[in-house]
């Protein structure tokens, strides 16, 4: 019921004027609408019925959750506490129904035993914000898993494993669970994601490193064998909390409170793209407050070990360890910055935690309630700079405690371009003392000294000297072993330079590059710089290898996508492609692991299923796929079809419809391209551009999809059509669906005012979308979308210049008189801008000089200024001829 001060109805409306993701939601849960407008807020409450699936159950309970908690929290009838508690509650319920789900579906009837996760992080504390992955650790006993027959218990849990995370993970219309990260389990790139508890015990207590100490601060028992759970906590517990901290202890929790601030505040100020959780004065600096307090005192007192951030702040001050005046600060500067973070990640269900820029800021503060953005920094103000002040004080006197030889190190690095020579010497200095396990034999300490000299200088002359260190410090952490890299970097100086230029410029590579330090092997393969090859090429490369089962050839494609991806990537950041050139790899490399997984799992399909006779599967590629130009961070627009009779049934074990069967078929592999591995993650597919969007089913037969073309399709599914091309099929399934695809464009579809619906719809995008940056080559006017729209509406007008290549329909349609010749030009600029943004500056923001050098150089460009001249008379002739089109209507 509503209570006093508590206001659902501005909160409805704040929610759907400013957050496009809570207006969805309002309109797909109109009977939860109505609850919360009468002041109704219950978290368990769900339009989930007991028969779903587990999974649908879940996503259902989730979309109500995000509603009830948004609403509650922005109308005051939740305070943070309560909505973070709710979160992290169905979290833990989630955790456990998908694994109950994966044990069930193998051992059916079985127990859930033997199966744990420990959650950590803000999931371990109750503290799980809006929009928040969770960071768990699955753990398994051999002894009472529940497995198959000849199934050894390591392959049974794994299989358990990472069917939970595609339960969790795994989108459709109805969204999706939890974002699942399985990466902080010990050595992450080398083990699998289910670890044998004895094993994982023995690794805590004897090789793990202080930041894990500090993340098991907040860790709990929270899904699957609760009791397997406790008996992992109660064994490392001395691991965690030591009543007695040596000289060495102390500096160890020393060098982590100045690498967390170097790493993530460091040039982060208040204002528009602050990082409310890494910034100075941000959340993690209240969690590491009280976590290093905790880690010194908390062995000695039990009531220390809160793992909620502001119970621990509270019960330091209480015990005089830290002042009253410091947990007042922090408590308020937490309570208030998750507050924002979670306005922030409402208005798109998006992970982020980076105050936007322009309108988006204003959006931000008025779904607070606050008049704009300058209201918003100025609520912040205060708090931020009192909490950095109280960080601060953690590395009081860093300088004076130097030893001498550091001191004359940190001179030398801070006159050889490091701005903070202290900083970067401490960094150093951590490593010789062997700070990670890579670093400790004396054959990697010899390495290390002799490489120095080589990558110091290198790193000295990146654009940001610091982010590039604080990387590389990533990069060795990660690294079970050094010596190889540090004697190939000491041998070669360009693979130096080159390095330093990857960590300083291109942040995804950066953290391809830390996730999997193996793929700086391919930095110094000479293949890594040709041209990708065939589509046909790569699918063979990805096909060589016998005898692997289905789950290993996931992982393979994965694993070989990954690679390849970094070096299209490094190209681009090294100047040695030309991004078109990197693009059409891009979508070559797809293409190639839809044709690989796709066939692996059709087969593997059939195995259990059969096949339908007369019928196979059609996929079709749009958008960017559809062109043959990705990015690095394109995901991918399929739509599924398949010939022959719907009402056919499959030949095999366990025979189903041919609807059923393709709809299931379609499923595995969408999970096939889409869902992460051990091996990593591969792409994001997207199928709403399937007849009838989301209400419509997954996979349609060809004569359904081409009476809905011909018959009901919108102006808009027809300018996406003029880029759909076949990318998985046999030669006759493929020409049969081009064939309908030519058809419809040539003009078997209802006659419509194609001009004023294009520019409608060009009109109502640019409402919901708007450009996330001065840069955006993509969304802003004159732009790549207006650009599109400009030759689909060209195309679907004039009944010619139909390619799916962007850049063969404008020539084709220039060439009849049709657009104007700019248009290619215009093409290459916008491609070549939005592929290398993608790397060096995915936000579209204005980027550093050096990296504008960088941008320069890709763009076959003298300067920055060039640059933004050819932007700007670019944009000009896209706008142009955009207006110049919507005044046709020839239809």
């Amino acid at each position: 019921m509503s209570a006093e001060g508590v206001d659902p109805v501005a909160a409805l409306e704040r929610a759907r004027a400013n957050a496009p993701f809570l207006a969805l939601l309002l309109d797909r849960e109109p009977e939860l609408a109505e609850r919360l407008a009468a002041g109704v807020f219950d978290p368990a409450w769900s339009s989930a019925t007991a028969d779903m699936p587990t999974a649908r159950r879940l996503r259902l309970d989730r979309r109500a959750l995000a509603l009830t908690t948004a609403i509650g929290d922005l109308a005051g009838a939740m305070d943070l506490t309560a909505v973070t508690h709710a979160l992290s509650d169905f979290a833990d319920r989630a955790l456990d129904c998908a694994i109950r789900a994966a044990i069930e579906e193998r051992t059916p009837g079985a127990e859930p035993r033997g199966f744990v996760a420990i959650a950590l992080g803000k999931q371990g504390s109750r503290e799980l914000n809006y929009s928040s992955d969770i960071d768990p650790i699955l753990l398994f006993d051999p002894h009472t898993l529940p497995r198959r027959a000849r199934e050894e218990p390591e392959e049974a849990a794994v299989r358990i494993a990472k069917r939970v995370v595609e339960l969790l993970q795994a989108r459709d219309g109805d969204g999706y669970v939890l974002r699942v990260d399985l990466r902080l389990r010990p050595s992450p790139e080398a083990t699998p994601i289910a670890l044998p508890v004895e094993g994982a015990i023995a690794y805590y207590e004897s090789r793990a490193l202080t930041w894990e100490r500090a993340a098991f601060i907040r860790a709990r028992a929270a899904a699957g064998d609760l009791a397997l759970g406790r008996y992992f906590l109660d064994a490392i517990r001395p691991f965690v909390w030591r009543r007695g901290l040596d000289f060495g202890a102390i500096g160890e929790i020393r060098d982590l409170s100045r690498r967390i601030r170097d790493h993530y505040a460091c040039g982060q100020a208040l204002g528009a793209g602050y990082d409310l959780k890494r910034g100075r004065g941000g959340i993690r600096e209240a969690e590491f407050f009280a976590q290093i307090h905790q880690l010194i005192h908390g062995g000695r007192d039990p009531a220390l070990r809160a793992p909620a951030t502001r119970d621990a702040l509270a019960r330091l001050a209480a015990a005089g360890w830290i002042g009253e005046d410091e947990a007042t600060a922090l408590t308020r500067s937490y309570t208030l910055l998750r507050t924002i973070e979670h306005r922030v990640q409402m208005i798109d269900d998006r992970q982020t935690h980076t105050l936007p820029a322009g309108d988006a800021l204003d959006r931000v503060a008025r779904l607070h309630g606050l008049a704009g953005g300058d209201a918003l920094i100025a609520l912040l103000r205060g708090p931020v700079e009192r909490a950095g002040r109280i960080y601060d004080a953690l590395d009081e006197g860093r300088p004076a405690g130097f030893p001498h030889e550091e001191q004359a190190l940190a001179a030398r690095l801070a006159e050889s371009g490091f701005g903070d020579g202290v900083a970067a010497a401490a960094r150093v200095a951590g490593w010789r003392a062997g700070r990670y396990p890579a670093l400790r034999s004396p054959a990697a300490r010899e390495a290390l000294e002799a490489v120095l000299p080589v990558l110091m200088p290198a790193l000295a002359g990146a654009p940001d000297p610091a982010a590039a260190l604080v990387r590389l410090d990533v990069l060795l952490e990660r690294l079970s072993s050094a010596i190889n890299i540090l004697r190939l970097l000491e041998a070669r100086p360009g693979l130096a330079a080159l390095l330093a230029t990857i960590l300083s410029h291109a942040a995804p590579l950066a953290d391809a590059l830390a996730t999997r330090p193996e793929l700086i092997d391919w930095l110094i393969d000479a293949s890594a710089f040709e041209p990708l090859g065939s589509v046909d090429a790569i699918a063979a490369e990805m096909r060589t290898g016998e005898g692997r089962d289905y789950q290993a050839t996931l992982d393979h494609v994965r694993r070989l996508v990954g690679e390849k991806r970094f070096a299209l990537g490094s190209q681009v950041v090294a100047g040695a492609a030309d991004p078109l050139d990197a693009a059409a790899g891009y979508a070559r490399l797809a293409e190639a692991a839809i044709a690989v997984l796709a066939g692996e799992t059709v087969a593997e399909f059939a195995r259990a299923h059969g096949q339908v006779p007369g019928g196979e599967l059609v996929i079709l590629a749009f958008g960017r796929l559809g062109g043959g130009a990705l990015t690095h961070a394109s995901d991918l627009d399929l739509v599924y079809l398949f010939t022959g009779d719907f009402h056919a049934e499959s030949d095999g074990p366990k025979p189903l419809g041919a609807t059923l069967y393709y709809n299931r078929l379609a499923q595995r592999i969408t999970a096939a391209l889409s869902v992460p591995t051990a091996a990593g993650p591969l792409y994001p597919v997207d199928t709403r551009l399937r007849p009838s969007g989301t209400q419509g089913p997954l996979v349609v037969s060809v004569e359904s999809f081409a009476r809905y073309q011909r018959e009901e399709a919108w102006t808009w599914e027809h300018m996406a059509l003029t880029r759909a091309r076949p990318v998985f099929g046999s030669a006759a399934a493929r020409d049969a669906v081009a064939a309908v695809i030519a058809e419809v464009l040539g003009g078997a579809r209802p006659e419509r005012d194609l001009a004023t619906e294009a520019k409608a719809m060009r009109a109502e995008m640019a409402r919901h979308k708007p450009a996330t940056g001065p840069l955006d080559a993509k969304l802003l006017p004159g732009g790549l979308v207006d650009l599109e729209f400009t030759v689909h509406l060209a195309q679907l007008c004039h009944r010619t210049g139909f390619d799916p290549r962007l850049a063969h329909a404008i020539h084709a349609l220039a060439g009849e008189g049709l657009l104007p010749e700019a248009l290619a030009p215009a093409h290459d600029l916008l491609t070549r801008l939005l592929v290398t943004l993608r790397l060096v500056a995915p936000d579209a923001a204005e980027p550093p000089a050096a990296t504008r050098d960088l941008i320069a150089r890709a763009l076959r460009l003298d300067d920055w200024e060039a640059v933004l001249a050819a932007l700007a008379a670019t944009r000009r002739d896209v706008e142009a001829a955009w207006t110049a089109m919507t005044g046709e209507t020839d239809g």
